[in-house]
């Protein structure tokens, strides 16, 4: 459980106010993944708070920028940095803890937070909601072209949410998936396979090996010949 950096009082879940001394806390970075300030002024604006964003080093393999800002503690991730964050802030998860998954989600669920379509940082257009993930319970703000947004507490979410095997579970899911369309794919074209199979069958032309024969074609166009002649 996470501490007030203030008054080392026990946080509640997705609660950044501390209820006993009332200082709101970074609860995603501090205490979990050791970074520093490169710039405290950058040219990427908050989505929430509409003011420039600190860039800070995560120091994950060398140099790793996000930002930051200072007031509601919102995260920017460029494309594919917040999976590498995952990976690097749990360890290796070897089992799916389906009743942990359920647990995270329902003690961090916000019922009353308000859903709103925000700017990216970098581009300034409104960013698509997008749930991360199944069964996260976490539903992001992702550019397809800068990156994916997070709200103060959804970092700390997510690592849970991993921990519990969500992402195993979410990969066990997508291949589930690929599988079936696999599957799907596979008997329509069977079917139709058989379908043009039968229709050659039923071809009064048809030899015993399958092809056209040839005295049979000719055989019917004299006799259609001798009748039109004769008739």
């Amino acid at each position: 459980m996470a501490k007030c950096r203030h008054c080392s009082a026990p946080m509640r879940a997705n609660n950044q106010n501390c209820q006993y001394c009332g200082v709101r806390n970074d609860v995603d970075l501090h205490g979990r993944l050791s970074f520093h300030m490169v710039q405290p002024d950058s040219d990427r604006l908050c989505p929430n708070c509409e003011k420039s964003m600190q860039t800070i080093d995560l120091k994950i393999d060398g140099k790793f920028y996000i930002e930051r800002c200072v007031s509601c503690y919102g995260l920017f991730f460029d494309s594919g940095e917040i999976e590498d964050v995952l990976d690097h802030g749990v360890s290796h998860d070897n089992h799916i803890n389906n009743q942990l998954i359920t647990n995270v989600s329902e003690d961090r669920y916000e019922s009353g937070k308000e859903i709103k379509y925000r700017k990216c940082p970098v581009c300034q257009n409104f960013m698509l909601r997008r749930a991360f993930g199944y069964r996260s319970g976490v539903v992001v703000d992702r550019c397809m072209d800068h990156g994916v947004w997070l709200d103060s507490g959804e970092l700390i979410h997510l690592l849970e949410w991993k921990k519990a095997g969500g992402q195993m579970a979410d990969d066990k899911r997508t291949r589930e998936k690929l599988a079936a369309e696999q599957r799907k794919t596979n008997t329509a074209d069977m079917s139709r396979l058989s379908s043009g199979s039968s229709l050659r069958s039923g071809s009064r032309y048809e030899s015993s090996s399958g092809l056209p024969d040839l005295e049979d074609i000719v055989g019917d166009a004299l006799s259609s010949l001798v009748n039109t002649f004769f008739r």
